[in-house]
Parts: C-alpha cells; structure tokens; sequence
C-alpha cells in the first residue's frame, strides 16, 4: 500500500489472550510484519498468538514491565528494518482501525511521529475513562506542556506510531521499564526536535482493558513531572541527564 515503506505492528503484550485475537483480526491486511512481545504471561497468550499465525513472537521468561517489553518491541521491529512501525496494545483499548491514519501521517511526510489522541474531540469520559485519570491527565498535560514547550493534547495516550529515523535518533534504552516509558520517549523526541502529530482516538474502557490502580497511577503522575523538569533543567544547560544524551 505504501510504496518502499516497511510497515510494522507491534503488540506488548500481557496476559492478553482474551482480547488478542479481536485486535489482531481488525489489523490491515497491508501491515508488513506483526512482532507480538510477551512479558511473561500467566495465560496463554503466546500459545494464542501462535494459532493466530504471529510470525515474530518473542516471550520474557521474567517480567520486565510496560517499558521493557517496548525495548524489545522496538529493537526488533528495527531489526526486521521497519520504516513506520506502530505500537499497539493488544488488549482493544485502542482500535487497530486507526493505524491507516497515524501511518498516514507519517508515510506522506506529515510527521514523523503520530498518536492517537483520547482527549481530542469529547469521547473521553464518553468512552469510560475514570474521572480521576481524566482530572489527572489535563492536568500533567497542561504542566509538560509549559516546561517542554509543546502543544499536545495529551503526553499518556499508549497509541503510537514512529518512523524509523526517530526511533533511531533517541536512546530509548535509558528508559525506565515501568510506565514513564511512554513519557521519556515523547520527551526524548522533543529534545531531538521532532514534531508530533495528533489524531483523534475513541477510548474504551472495560474489564478486559488494562489499566493500573490509583498508586501506580500517582507514582506514574510524579514520574511525568520530574521527566518535565529534567527537560527544561537540560534544555538551560543546568544539567545533564543521560534520557537527552
């Protein structure tokens, strides 16, 4: 569908077998390669992906967490040389019918970077986002917003899609391997001068969906702000943090 460019999905997943195939089936037949990276399941999610027909399933014997299984994600899908490579949790938080348009933006030289938005449009609190995510989202949003000087909608939304020049250009593994992942990575590509993209996406809230509790989600919070501040500190030459080396 898009000429000389490698597209590939990539699906962190843990114990995902009850929404894995529904995701997987709703991918674009034009997607390249999918690599489906399992960070040591209780269920049987690998086993699952198998039937399904994964080609690349790569499985953590210990768990490493939210950002280590992206780790591995990211280094195969540039392994295998993927030019756009989206990620996508298997779990249908997010639907697979939106990565025509976050490829989109990135294949046609719009962006190099794309996200799909839950905070874009009124569907938010619609779509079952707990009020207290919604509150705290805004929120850290509006504060990264100022230190890192950028006007995205959100910085928290899990759905993202990279070209290979800027995954390559950020030192992903410095990262943590909890949920500040996701954070360190759009700061990292600020730092390197990128710009993001927005499109609008439907949120789905249900049992089924992950999520973390309201302390993971606090500690998480303040992970935000220090990421915030450790920018702006870098960006006047006060200090030298090893995530913008």
């Amino acid at each position: 569908m898009y000429q000389n460019k490698k597209i590939i999905v990539v699906m962190p997943a843990y114990n995902a077998a009850r929404t894995l195939e529904k995701t997987f089936k709703e991918i674009p037949e034009w997607v390249d390669e999918i690599i489906l990276t399992d960070d040591a399941s209780k269920d049987n999610t690998v086993e699952l992906a198998k039937e399904l027909g994964i080609k690349h399933i790569l499985r953590h014997d210990e768990n490493k967490g939210y950002g280590g299984n992206q780790k591995t994600c990211y280094k195969k899908a540039l392994e295998l040389q993927g030019d756009i490579i989206i990620m996508l949790h298997p779990d249908y938080q997010y639907t697979p019918k939106l990565i025509p348009s976050l490829v989109n933006l990135i294949a046609q030289d719009l962006y190099p970077i794309a996200l799909g938005s839950r905070i874009l449009g009124n569907g938010a609190l619609k779509g079952g986002m707990p009020w207290y995510k919604y509150l705290a989202n805004r929120i850290l949003t509006l504060i990264e917003n100022i230190l890192l000087g950028q006007k995205l909608s959100e910085y928290h939304t899990g759905y993202r899609a990279f070209s290979k020049q800027s995954l390559q250009a950020i030192n992903f593994e410095a990262n943590s391997d909890d949920f500040i992942f996701d954070n360190q990575m759009l700061a990292q590509l600020f730092y390197k001068g990128f710009e993001i993209g927005e499109v609008t996406c439907p949120t789905k809230y249900f049992d089924e969906a992950s999520s973390i509790n309201f302390k993971r989600s606090a500690i998480y919070g303040l992970g935000c702000l220090k990421v915030a501040m450790q920018y702006r500190l870098n960006k006047m030459g006060l200090l030298k943090s090893a995530l913008f080396n």
